[in-house]
């Protein structure tokens, strides 16, 4: 099985992992543009090894619970439940809002860890969409941005465009123009912010956790009902992230390994 090309088997991982799907080989094959042949193989190879299970009455293709278990596992090892997730709960029930963990990842930041803290009326809480954030609709991407230098943040940005901005809310930015006037601004005030951009009708503020030589590791960030997050209530909600953040990054090297596994490869 040497032979077989590992991406294009990721790439069938990372399509049936979409919405826990069930596809036809031909589906497969169309939405990765492969051979039906080529297909069948790299398929075959993912049963052999436990990674897909092929159903007897459909013949279609299905995820095994394999990899949700090694996440299960890589996520338990990053301490992230045993350190990260009191600290997050304890923000959202400070802000009374919806707190969410981020951790860099390459060139993109990817949720992580999350908190309810809204206990009745009016609640928001995101749909459970792709793991990877949008930088430029994001508080979060927007605070992670900022931290980086211009040419580097504006390569991550254009590796996705704004092509899929009707995607998102009504003030989403659309352009590089604005994208840098914004994270210009995100940089003097010291925090990120979304106002009707990731979804209508939500407004996030998010803070950069760094390491201690200054890298950014990830963000953490409160969302709610814009209608609730009027600007003197963001700037009572803005220092409570601010400093959570702080503690984070405090608690972050206690855990073995985090400044290796979610450190900025690109940035030194």
């Amino acid at each position: 099985m040497a032979h077989i090309p590992a991406e294009r088997c990721l790439d069938i991982i990372e399509l049936l992992a979409e919405g826990a799907s069930t596809m036809s080989l031909g589906e497969i094959a169309e939405r990765l543009k492969l051979p039906k042949s080529g297909a069948h193989r790299l398929l075959a190879t993912l049963v052999a090894l436990g990674w897909a299970d092929q159903d007897p009455d459909t013949s279609f293709y299905r995820l095994t619970m394999r990899l949700a278990t090694l996440g299960q596992q890589f996520f338990v090892a990053t301490g992230i439940p045993d350190v990260c997730q009191p600290l997050l709960d304890r923000l959202a029930n400070q802000c009374r809002d919806f707190a969410r963990l981020a951790v860099v990842d390459g060139d993109s930041l990817v949720w992580l860890a999350q908190a309810q803290g809204a206990t009745g009326g009016l609640m928001y809480h995101p749909p459970q969409t792709a793991s990877t954030l949008p930088l430029y609709a994001t508080a979060s991407g927007k605070a992670w941005l900022a931290t980086l230098p211009t040419e580097r943040a504006v390569q991550y940005v254009l590796k996705w465009s704004f092509a899929d901005a009707d995607r998102y809310g009504p003030n989403v930015i659309r352009s590089l123009e604005d994208l840098l006037r914004e994270l210009k601004a995100t940089a003097k005030r010291g925090y990120g912010l979304a106002q009707n951009e990731a979804e209508p009708g939500v407004t996030a503020v998010a803070a950069v956790i760094r390491s201690e030589d200054g890298i950014a590791l990830g963000t953490v960030s409160i969302a709610g009902p814009s209608v609730r997050m009027t600007e003197s209530h963001i700037a009572e909600l803005a220092p409570i992230v601010v400093q959570c953040a702080s503690e984070l990054a405090t608690l972050w090297p206690l855990r073995p390994r985090s400044s290796r596994i979610f450190s900025d490869r690109d940035v030194a």
